[in-house]
């Protein structure tokens, strides 16, 4: 069954969606799949970059198109960079896709889904798409574009998305609020499942503080340290997080916590600049802040902390499930959940005990409840153990995995009932 996947980025590049496309592409590659990942020259961090136009890595045939670019950093200029990145997609796809493969789209560009679903039925493909959020829907959530020429270009991007899902085998979404969202767009509830994100619980494991060597480089060490890792985009609030550093640092809650509360932001993103520059402005001096760490040394980065941050807006609920949740649970750290207290992953922590969750502007709320964790390591240590086990039993890759080959075979085989449904099915006639 040959796969074909299609994403923006991939190998050696680090951003979430290549590193997801990167672990299903050679597993799949591994087990005997003919893979072939449709992608670009460029990496996520520098769009000058180019690499080879094809090479085989680890089995997969990695096939990289041209495109303009102009970057992340500008609006305008990042919509050139898809608009080419869809025609010579769009292209290469047509010659690349032959009868009865398997085209897997995710959503890096978004909409990547409308070019793949005619391409699809033109050579006798069949089409999944990936998806990790939902566009034009996030565009609208984040404020690009309020103005009613815009919401009614958003209206058909909406329409022609919605036709290319419902005409897919199938739609893998993140969750089950993302589930809804597609069901309400007309997409059958067969052709929809769910297989969440993912660590690899082998590479990525709990690192005790007297053993990880970060803590000490960074000059952590006796600090009860309270980490962010990855990307803080527009998605993501920060002022709960300024206000309660502030908060903090100004010693207006000190509960008695041992330790003094540090703070450790590692990543990038469209407002992580903007967010250090108001760390600064406000004089705030518990912030260390740090690049993206290597594949390599993230149990040591993800345990330098001793509870960690996640965020989304509430408006986004349903459109985005935060990845960075499962690198957390991985290496056995609560989660301090910012926003929606129904959300997604406020709903995950709360199932299994492993963190706590406050509403996006409750500050105070969220300096509360870091300083009761700072002050209660027995706690800490359970809910992070609650993490651990929680990851082994539902998000490590191996998971993962094992739901992607067995709705690869579905799709294969003409049959497009969920794993979830072929489950319930099972209990009901058990």
């Amino acid at each position: 069954m040959p796969l074909l996947f299609i994403n923006r980025y991939f190998f050696p590049d680090h951003s979430a969606t290549s590193q997801l496309l990167s672990d299903l592409a050679f597993e799949l590659a591994a087990t005997g799949e003919t893979v072939t990942v449709l992608t670009s020259r460029q990496s996520y961090g520098d769009a000058e970059a180019r690499l080879p136009a094809e090479e085989t890595i680890r089995g997969v045939r990695v096939v990289r198109i041209w495109t303009t670019r102009f970057g992340r950093s500008n609006l305008f200029g990042r919509a050139i960079d898809y608009v080419t990145f869809y025609v010579s997609a769009a292209t290469r796809l047509i010659r690349l896709a032959g009868r009865h493969d398997v085209i897997i789209a995710k959503t890096d560009p978004p909409m990547l889904s409308v070019i793949a679903a005619p391409v699809a039925r033109l050579k006798g493909a069949r089409l999944v798409n990936w998806l990790q959020d939902l566009f034009p829907e996030v565009a609208e959530a984040v404020g690009v574009g309020a103005n009613p020429l815009m919401r009614g270009f958003y209206g058909l991007l909406r329409w022609l998305r919605n036709g290319s899902l419902r005409s897919a085998a199938m739609n893998v979404v993140l969750g089950a609020r993302m589930a809804e969202r597609v069901e309400a767009a007309g997409v059958s509830r067969t052709a929809i499942t769910i297989i969440p994100n993912w660590s690899d619980g082998r590479e990525i494991r709990p690192v005790a503080r007297a053993e990880n060597g970060l803590r000490k480089a960074w000059g952590l060490d006796g600090s009860f340290v309270v980490g962010y890792s990855g990307n803080l985009g527009r998605a993501h609030e920060y002022r709960t997080l300024i206000e309660a550093i502030a908060l903090i640092e100004a010693g207006a809650l000190t509960r008695g916590a041992a330790e003094p509360v540090r703070w450790l932001f590692i990543g990038g993103g469209a407002l992580y600049d903007k967010f250090r520059e108001e760390i600064a402005a406000r004089g705030l001096t518990s912030v260390v802040f740090k690049p993206y760490q290597p594949r390599e040394r993230l149990s040591e980065s993800l345990s330098a902390a001793d509870v960690h941050l996640v965020s989304l807006k509430p408006e986004l609920e349903g459109l985005i499930v935060p990845s960075k949740y499962y690198g957390v649970a991985a290496v056995g750290r609560p989660t301090l959940f910012i926003g929606d207290p129904k959300g997604e992953i406020a709903t995950i922590v709360a199932r299994d005990d492993c963190g706590l969750s406050v509403a996006e502007g409750e500050q105070r709320a969220l300096a509360e409840a870091i300083e009761r964790l700072a002050a209660d390591p027995v706690r800490r240590e359970t809910m992070g153990a609650n993490a651990r086990r929680a990851f082994e039993t539902h998000y490590d890759k191996t998971i993962a995995f094992q739901s992607w080959r067995t709705v690869l075979r579905q799709v294969e085989g003409g049959k497009v009932s969920s794993p979830q449904d072929d489950a319930s099915a099972d209990r009901r006639n058990a």
